[in-house]
């Protein structure tokens, strides 16, 4: 969720939109790659900066340093990554129910705008607290959460747990996010239905497809057309080109093209093509002849 991509979104109205991840100790350190992560624009307002740490005296520092220009603070105690568990962040943090009160009082007492947290179901099956670490956070202070409905041993295997997403609502009064296997409209009722969330976080799915965000608010699927695609898809490579210069943004655009062009016909040459293109011009010209093509 690069500011570039933040924009598509936007464009597709998304309600709130989160940066990358960010490391509360890199803020403490002043790394200067880290603040390249926070940069933003009025355009995509309101804005969520997520930060990660299990250090409480970096995130009193990062709590007052993004709330400066942020909307909303949020906490993450979800992510599942060995680089990010190992130094006790994310998700391992539900293994430390104490730690996750000092992190979010600390937050709150530093930060100038509402603060939330992110968090999985717990660490595995055997250790099932997020229905426990909810309610530590209200009272820490949190002014909303949003779960994801797997254990960090999932990853982002099996499927989304939605019974424990319904009982944290059940278990506070601040508003509960739900996320986890959201990828249709039926699935976005479903959620709202099932769980009484009072609203949905939509992650993988938007990828290649902003388009889904939209048709969940609108409630109806709209077809979107090959030339609409296109154009959307070289905006994103010009907002990219813009934020991060074409050298950067050619190399990173790959990924998301492959999700744009995926399932229309030959796709697969398209992707081996434009994994050797560097130069935008010929990116872009490469992609008008294929859909040209179709």
């Amino acid at each position: 969720t690069d500011l570039p991509f933040r924009l598509i979104c936007k464009e597709n109205d998304a309600g709130l939109v989160y940066t990358e991840m960010v490391s509360a100790k890199a803020l403490l350190y002043n790394d200067e790659k880290t603040k390249l992560l926070l940069k933003t624009c009025d355009k995509e307002k309101p804005l969520a900066v997520q930060i990660f740490g299990s250090d409480v005296e970096a995130i009193a520092y990062a709590s007052k340093y993004v709330s400066e220009f942020a909307d909303i603070v949020d906490i993450n105690m979800g992510c599942p990554a060995p680089k990010v568990v190992k130094n006790g962040d994310g998700s391992r943090l539900l293994l430390n129910l104490e730690l996750v009160k000092q992190i979010i009082e600390t937050a709150v007492a530093n930060s100038k705008v509402p603060v939330t947290v992110k968090m999985r179901t717990g660490w595995d099956a055997d250790n099932i607290v997020v229905v426990e670490a909810a309610k530590i956070a209200e009272k820490a202070g949190a002014s909303a959460i949003t779960v994801h409905g797997r254990t960090r041993s999932q990853y982002y295997s099996g499927e989304a747990d939605w019974n424990i997403i319904k009982q944290v609502k059940e278990n506070v009064n601040i508003p509960v996010i739900g996320n986890g296997d959201i990828k249709s409209i039926e699935d976005a009722n479903k959620m709202f239905d099932y769980c009484n969330v009072d609203g949905i976080m939509i992650g993988r799915a938007t990828i290649g497809n902003p388009w889904i965000i939209n048709d969940i608010i609108k409630g109806e699927k709209k077809e979107i057309s090959n030339k609409e695609k296109l154009k959307v898809l070289k905006q994103h490579i010009e907002l990219a080109v813009a934020e991060k210069g074409e050298y950067i943004a050619v190399r990173e655009m790959r990924k998301h093209i492959c999700w744009y062009i995926k399932n229309l016909k030959e796709s697969s040459k398209i992707r081996e093509k434009i994994n050797r293109i560097e130069d935008v011009n010929e990116l872009e010209a490469c992609l008008e002849e294929y859909f040209k093509s179709l």
